[in-house]
């Protein structure tokens, strides 16, 4: 069984920071562990991911600017998202893959989801 719940969403001015948490319950191990989101008109889309060895993947336009990271009881996957732009309000979703089907930033390979977090970011 799995469960993923996010939560650390909320409203940010153009520069700020925010960090997002998602409680990770999964019985089986997992492959990747990833935050994607959706803007309005716009698919969902990659932003980040963890392996289940630890290296971390990230968009381009996140690289410098947003973390991913699990808490110390691994329990909890983390992004922390510095320097925000306009850009970046979306729902933010927390995703695990727990078979190894494919890579990790195609939304199609992500087997379970949260219900997302929205971020705004405002000028």
């Amino acid at each position: 069984q799995v469960q993923l719940v996010e939560s650390g969403g909320g409203l940010v001015q153009a520069g700020g920071s925010l960090r997002l948490s998602c409680a990770v319950s999964i019985d089986s191990g997992f492959y990747y562990l990833g935050w994607f989101r959706l803007a309005p008109g716009r698919e969902r889309e990659f932003v980040a991911a963890m392996r289940w060895s630890g290296e971390t993947y990230y968009e381009d336009s996140v690289r410098d600017r947003f973390t991913i990271f699990r808490g110390a009881s691994q329990n909890t996957l983390h992004l922390q998202m510095n320097f925000l732009k306009l850009e970046d309000a979306a729902i933010y979703f927390c995703a695990a893959q727990t078979t190894a089907i494919g890579t990790y930033n195609d939304v199609r390979h992500y087997d379970y989801w949260g219900r997302g977090t929205q971020v705004t970011v405002s000028s």
